[in-house]
């Protein structure tokens, strides 16, 4: 559920060819894509039996240490490439300058390249160390799928042993994430971790399997297995005692997650943000329509185009779950108070869709209920224009200090 504008690679794992090494450490530029404009980062270094080796980010789309064949390396030039999606780069090394020509699919565009580490994204809402509140390191154990989870425990300003606070525990969108939903160079979990905790709000966040600290493998995993993981964070947190009401807050399949659990009773209450209420093939023809109509392309993506389009490729376990449930039967079947909220530039999870069948099933189902579509955000809750909702890391706000307002005040209400 995370597309974003035209993605130039997959993170396809390839092995290295090795040649001598002159150009060494961290290059960068910027490709002019027409109304895109890509950071490109090239690491070049060596493995740990001393071969040669290169890595590729592009920021913008999330991408961060994608291996590439090096078909050649000397003292002034460069060639690689990444056969599975045509991608090619060559260049020459010209007073300090890597000058060269990125190739793609019939599409030839120059690269310049230069050396050092790029600019680090401005962050301004992420909290730095020392915290005014106290974190401590966890695990809890799904047994049933033998994966051990391991997060960080976030306590409110001014928490005292016994003190009867609300907690909520944190799960990611799709795709393997870590305990901060760190994506796009921004770490939304971290931000409202750290807001929770002035607003007297404790909050669990761990690593997705396979990914940090957590151990399991997650390959064969759907939204099923994900959900395990998360009512078994749910169950230490209500083991430790240290706490009162036990939430769970989710974002993307996250929130549709919450949905599953809310279905089961084993919360207290749900903070959707951005969940999905309508079935899977549905959602991802909304998705691919949604980014043609802002590219000014015809939507008319159908459902049926989509799932012949996933049934050629390899089978995928998450996603032929996902193209298939509809979390319509776990959300009718809530009683608990659920906050549900989508921002109306969300071109993921749109809320005309999503947010509205929420509504119909659960606003009668518990007078605590919250639901709201807040303007001009994306699907990260950041403020937005419609034409640039998808450039989640260009913007520099990680979440809407409204929407954190009304999580935090809604939580205390309870």
């Amino acid at each position: 559920m995370k597309n974003t504008l035209l993605w130039i690679l997959v993170a396809l794992m390839y092995p290295t060819i090795s040649y001598a090494q002159e150009i060494t450490g961290t290059w960068h530029g910027k490709l002019n894509a027409g109304r895109q404009q890509l950071e490109i980062i090239f690491h070049f270094g060596k493995t740990d039996d001393g071969k040669n080796s290169c890595k590729m980010d592009i920021p913008e789309q999330g991408a961060r240490n994608i291996p590439v064949n090096l078909s050649q390396l000397t003292k002034s030039s460069v060639s690689l490439e990444i056969p599975a999606i045509n991608l090619a780069y060559s260049a020459t090394l010209e007073n300090d300058t890597l000058k060269g020509t990125f190739k793609q699919n019939g599409m030839t565009l120059p690269l310049n390249l230069t050396s050092g580490e790029a600019k680090k994204a401005n962050r301004p809402q992420e909290p730095k160390e020392p915290f005014d509140y106290k974190t401590e390191e966890v695990t809890f154990t799904n047994a049933a799928d033998n994966a051990t989870l391991a997060g960080t425990l976030t306590y409110p300003t001014e928490y005292t042993e016994g003190k009867q606070v609300p907690v909520v525990l944190m799960v990611t969108g799709s795709g393997a994430q870590n305990r901060n939903e760190e994506l796009f160079e921004h770490k939304p979990f971290l931000v409202i971790a750290d807001y929770l905790a002035k607003q007297g709000i404790a909050s669990l966040r761990y690593d997705d399997r396979g990914v940090g600290k957590s151990t399991g493998n997650p390959s064969a995993c759907t939204s099923a297995d994900f959900a395990n993981d998360a009512k078994a964070g749910l169950a230490w947190l209500r083991s430790s005692k240290k706490f009162g009401k036990v939430g769970i807050l989710g974002h993307s399949e996250g929130g549709m997650i919450a949905f599953m659990i809310g279905a089961d009773k084993e919360a207290d209450f749900i903070v959707s943000m951005a969940g999905s209420a309508i079935k899977g093939d549905t959602l991802i023809a909304e998705q691919q329509n949604a980014i043609l109509r802002i590219n000014g392309m015809p939507a008319n993506r159908t459902v049926e185009q989509v799932r012949e389009e996933i049934a050629a490729k390899p089978k995928n376990a998450w996603l032929d779950y996902f193209l298939n449930y509809d979390p319509t039967t776990a959300i009718a079947k809530i009683t608990i108070p659920v906050m549900a909220i989508n921002g109306s530039h969300d071109m993921q999870v749109l809320p005309t869709s999503n947010l509205t069948v929420i509504k119909g099933l659960l606003k009668s189902k518990n007078e605590k209920n919250f639901f709201k579509e807040y303007p001009e955000l994306n699907h990260l809750f950041q403020h937005c224009k419609l034409n640039n909702a998808l450039d989640y890391y260009k913007i520099e706000e990680t979440c809407s200090p409204e929407v954190l307002s009304d999580i935090a005040n809604w939580i205390n209400s309870l």
